[in-house]
């Protein structure tokens, strides 16, 4: 186990944290749409084959009409939960910029919703700490690969 921690490589935690607030998101704005019971009898050509499958149509729509909806709440309330163990200015940012709407900028963010306002440089680092910290929070929970994100050592020729 390694006591220190990772150095990650700045653009792609930011590539896969950002993905991770797309689909937060999309989970929050785009309904769940209810998957339906056929009840008209279909007429299609069975082939021989094994004849102990059983399959219950019915039984399959409500697991997922279930299902599906709780996974994206849970989710949802996981990434919630993450952002609130930031900083306030933090999650000020993150919840202005990545978890409201698409159409926010950075700009936007740092020269009006801060306050009092920042610097493009200042908001950088302030989103980079909180880009540190999530992706290290959310490869705890599983949501994340740290592997993937970190720093490609380079090597030394002697």
């Amino acid at each position: 186990m390694n006591p220190f921690l990772p150095e990650l490589d700045r653009r792609k935690t930011q590539h896969a944290v950002e993905a991770i607030f797309e689909k937060y998101r999309i989970y929050k704005t785009i309904t769940f749409e209810v998957r339906e019971v056929s009840v008209t009898a279909s007429y299609t050509e069975r082939f021989h084959g094994p004849t102990n499958v059983t399959s219950d149509q019915t039984a399959k729509v409500a697991i997922y009409n279930v299902d599906v909806p709780a996974a994206r709440k849970q989710y949802c309330e996981t990434i919630e939960s993450i952002v609130e163990r930031l900083g306030e200015r933090e999650q000020l940012l993150i919840r202005e910029r990545y978890m409201k709407h698409d159409d926010v900028f950075d700009y936007k963010v740092y020269n009006h919703i801060l306050e009092p306002p920042v610097s493009k440089d200042t908001y950088t680092k302030i989103r980079t700490r909180a880009f540190y910290k999530l992706a290290l929070a959310l490869a705890d929970r599983g949501l994340l690969k740290l592997n993937e994100l970190e720093k490609a050592m380079k090597s030394t020729r002697s």
